[in-house]
């Protein structure tokens, strides 16, 4: 659908979150995250071609407070909500929007048990934390988890409001009644439908863009670094936000030239150069600046990840090794595998298993792709570390979803995994397989 094809209302919320944005530091506050998590998302918004959810909106507005002031960003939300309210209701009113909007929802439960799972899992962690670093690196990746919980919990209300809408005006042209329509919340943790529509990519800031309607505009993009770079690009004022977290899984295009290894010297000047740029960052708040530059130190070479944890712990910067974990966690698959090889080598077991966990919440589906692909190049290290930490941290009637790709091949490697962690969790996981219908 084109601009002009576009209802005038949903142009006219689009004109209107351009020139929002426009008012707005890119390289800074909520703006940049978004950017950073979701750029095809964001692209599609300003373009018209999706619709942001609310909470979205509402972040970009602080933003524009903290610029503009409060009263001014209280002013402009009403303009916001009323011309939100009012496109939404134009874009759900084209054809085939209810299908789309139960699929959203499926995303986005899964997308909040995903985070109140992570919850749990870091809550237990900091009663358990040894040291004042540790616990705040634990609170920095709590506040980031609850945010995410926080989020996908309102587009639910906000979908399950647009949904019933919809059901509303359908039952006076003679629909089904609404509570034949409504959709109910999986319970968790009860299996997906075996048969999984059309997945989306995207994380809990934006819903995500079915594969064949992601953005071709002007978004930021990743580009290939340079071997030789001592100091990433962020670090030179450069206000778009890149890194590891929009360098793709299985869909992130064909690597680069092989880069050459580098002496322990290069490394080394490296991570200081960087280190001391991102206390020079902190120290004067550029904290959009400061995020961007570990955005981008995220896609270096393995060898220097404990370089960074040890030279980041060191100078007080415990907190942004927690964050560079986090962001490193979206690597390609093979390069997550290198990172934490490379932190376990080095005695940092505890960091290595924690990027692994973090990196395996991804679709089930793209699990069972990046899996395959590292069986098929021969990487069976590589692709048996990614699936033992899988099957350990999620729920089996999540895992089994992971065999969607290639049952035959990975059911058998998805049981092994179980088999190495307990029999429950071997007959658990078989249970759910074939609940799925992958399995007999």
């Amino acid at each position: 659908m084109t601009v002009d094809q576009l209802p005038g209302r949903v142009r006219e919320f689009a004109s209107y979150l351009n020139g929002l944005l426009a008012r707005l530091d890119q390289g800074g506050g909520w703006c940049a995250v978004f950017w950073q998590r979701d750029p095809d998302g964001m692209q599609a918004c300003l373009g018209g071609r999706e619709m942001p959810p609310w909470d979205v909106v509402e972040a970009l507005l602080q933003d524009l407070a903290t610029v503009h002031g409060t009263e001014a960003a209280a002013r402009e939300a009403e303009q916001a909500r009323r011309l939100h309210a009012d496109a939404l209701a134009a874009y759900d009113n084209r054809p085939g929007a209810r299908q789309d909007l139960s699929d959203r929802l499926d995303v986005t439960l899964r997308e909040q048990r995903y985070a109140a799972e992570r919850l749990a899992q870091l809550g237990r962690a900091l009663d358990s934390a040894h040291s004042r670093e540790q616990a705040e690196a634990l609170h920095i990746d709590l506040a980031w988890a609850r945010d995410d919980h926080e989020r996908a919990s309102a587009r639910c209300a906000e979908l399950r409001a647009r949904m019933g809408r919809l059901e509303h005006r359908a039952e006076p042209a003679g629909r089904p009644p609404a509570e034949t329509l409504t959709v109910t919340p999986e319970p968790a943790p009860a299996p997906a439908p075996a048969k999984q529509r059309k997945r989306r990519r995207g994380s809990a800031r934006f819903a995500g863009l079915a594969e064949d309607e992601a953005a071709t505009g002007v978004a930021p993009q990743v580009a290939p670094r340079t071997p030789d770079a001592s100091v990433p690009e962020a670090a030179t004022g450069r206000r778009t936000p890149r890194g590891a977290r929009f360098a793709g899984a299985v869909e992130a295009p064909a690597p680069p030239e092989p880069v050459p290894a580098e002496s322990d010297e290069e490394s080394g000047r490296a991570v200081a150069a960087a280190v001391e740029m991102l206390e020079r960052l902190r120290a004067e708040g550029r904290t959009g600046e400061a995020h961007a530059l570990l955005a981008e130190v995220a896609l270096w070479p393995a060898a220097r990840f404990p370089l960074l944890a040890d030279a980041l712990q060191r100078t007080g910067l415990g907190a942004d090794w927690a964050t560079l974990l986090w962001e490193a966690a979206s690597l390609p698959p093979a390069r997550l595998v290198a990172a934490a090889d490379a932190l376990t080598a080095a005695g940092r077991t505890d960091d290595g298993r924690q990027i692994l966990r973090q990196g395996v919440a991804r679709p089930a589906p793209e699990i069972g792709e990046a899996v395959l692909a590292l069986d098929t190049e021969g990487r069976h290290r590589e692709a048996r570390a990614l699936l033992d930490t899988y099957v350990q941290v999620r729920p089996p009637e999540e895992a089994a979803h992971s065999a969607e790709p290639d049952p035959q091949r990975l059911v058998p490697l998805l049981l092994r995994s179980a088999q190495q962690i307990s029999d429950q969790r071997h007959w658990d996981l078989l249970h759910a397989l074939r609940v799925a219908g992958l399995a007999s």
